[in-house]
């Protein structure tokens, strides 16, 4: 007998898959998941080991003995006896006597040699004399002689400073308006930092003394601690989801879907709908409106007055004293002279604005009525038009007595094939019984024996020929 095979194996057109599930909460079978595109695709190689894992097993490792408190530390170090560092006493400086030679090695060493001026090389310069006389007039001096040039008499106008005898007696108006006085140190208003002292002894009660009372406080409660008493029965390491949700084999869940059926009636619409029958209209009545009361002054009169009004005492305040000083300015009644030494000397030119300087015309405006005559119109001669000739042949149907030719390659080199279905499109393959469900989602099928999968098949479609 055959093993069952997968739906995924029994698949001949590639398209269908077995629904994989994501956790394995159901395992009833033991074998492994070799249906996945990696083992489909990936090639095989036999000698080839996978790679050993260095990393150490997580492994729980037994207790072997009585742990020792020595340590490398401990083993190794080896106590030494402790001695004190000798002292050593310092000697007292005793000076020597005599007197200290300050001779060195260079002064009994270095002899003394006699140094003689050094000869120059250089041969003395030879100055060359004559006994007559340089002229020393140049060639500019000689060739170049300087003109006689009357100097050029200015056209300026002399003009003789002449200073003024009389005192200038423009006085300005700092001049005028200020008094020269006596200058007074200001009053100052701040009042002194000095602490004002009460001949009053101080009373130290406040309101919390006077008001505050005394209440005795009851003792605390303090809750008896309970002592710990542990269980008798043992231990048990079952839980809810242990309990509770053991694994147990199950099929799939069916859909709950409704199947999309259209419903069709033939009779006629009364317009009634399902809102209309069941909720009626409800009487509401009509909110009650509450009705303000009429606002009724106090008797008697209002009293306007508030304690600051009261307890407020009124003092007598002198205004304040300005302090700028009084401007004591000599008024006249003579008109204000305004004329300046700039309004005299710098007076205004009489401008007038300069005229705009337009290009003049070369060609004149035209004169008389307009024709509307343009120069196309004037010049166009016209001309007679001749088509085109087309050079695309006639659109005729030749008629040929031959018989047409209805084969084609299509016709002539198809060959018909036998459709072939999936044997995974049906819900139950034909000629294979459903085993079981792996953890994974794969589905097992077993095959059945060519008698009995030949009565149960479903029927194939034959083999049409189309000829024309």
């Amino acid at each position: 007998m055959k093993p069952p095979r997968c739906l995924c194996e029994i698949c001949t057109c590639g398209r269908h898959r077995c629904p994989h599930k994501p956790t394995r909460i159901y395992d009833n079978g033991q074998q492994p998941c070799l249906t996945t595109e990696y083992v489909e695709k990936y090639p095989k190689y036999s000698n080839i080991s996978p790679p050993r894992s260095l990393k150490p097993k997580q492994e729980y490792q037994v207790h072997r003995g009585k742990m020792e408190g020595i340590t490398t530390f401990k083993s190794d170090y080896l106590p030494y006896d402790i001695v004190k560092r000798p002292f050593r006493i310092q000697e007292e400086h005793k000076p020597k006597t005599g007197e200290i030679e300050l001779a060195t090695t260079y002064q009994n060493d270095y002899n003394a040699h006699k140094i003689q001026p050094v000869t120059l090389v250089r041969p003395l310069e030879r100055k060359h004399t004559t006994g007559g006389k340089l002229d020393t007039i140049p060639t500019y001096q000689d060739d170049y002689r300087s003109w006689e040039v009357q100097r050029r008499e200015t056209s300026k106008v002399e003009h003789i400073y002449h200073p003024p005898t009389e005192k200038f007696g423009n006085s300005t108006t700092f001049q005028d308006d200020f008094v020269p006085r006596e200058l007074n140190p200001r009053q100052s208003f701040k009042p002194p930092c000095v602490a004002k002292l009460s001949d009053v002894p101080f009373d130290g009660t406040t309101s919390h003394r006077t008001s505050y009372i005394t209440h005795q406080l009851e003792p605390k409660f303090i809750r008896s601690k309970e002592e710990y008493k542990p269980s008798n029965q043992p231990f048990e390491e079952l839980t809810t989801h242990r309990n509770d949700f053991k694994g147990l084999p199950g099929q799939l869940a069916k859909s709950c879907k409704p199947e999309n059926a259209k419903v069709t009636s033939n009779v006629h619409f009364n317009g009634v709908t399902e809102f209309q029958d069941r909720f009626q209209p409800w009487l509401v009545s009509l909110r009650e409106v509450r009705k303000t009361k009429e606002y009724i002054p106090p008797p008697g009169n209002m009293d306007f007055n508030s304690t600051s009004h009261l307890d407020y005492v009124k003092h007598e305040i002198s205004p304040a004293v300005p302090i700028r000083p009084v401007s004591n300015g000599i008024r006249t009644n003579a008109p204000f002279q305004g004329n300046t030494t700039t309004k005299e000397d710098f007076k205004a030119w009489g401008s007038c604005r300069q005229e705009i300087t337009k290009k003049q015309q070369e060609i004149p405006k035209p004169t008389g009525k307009f024709y509307d005559l343009t120069t196309f119109r004037s010049h166009y001669v016209p001309h007679q038009i001749i088509p085109a000739q087309s050079f695309k042949p006639v659109h005729a149907i030749v008629l040929n007595s031959a018989p047409f030719q209805e084969e084609t390659m299509y016709r002539t080199e198809y060959t018909p094939k036998k459709p072939e279905i999936c044997p995974a499109n049906y819900p139950s393959p034909p000629g294979y019984i459903y085993v079981n469900t792996d953890s994974h989602g794969h589905k097992f099928f077993r095959q059945l024996t060519p008698e009995f999968s030949k009565s149960n098949s479903n029927p194939v479609l034959k083999e049409v020929a189309v000829m024309s």
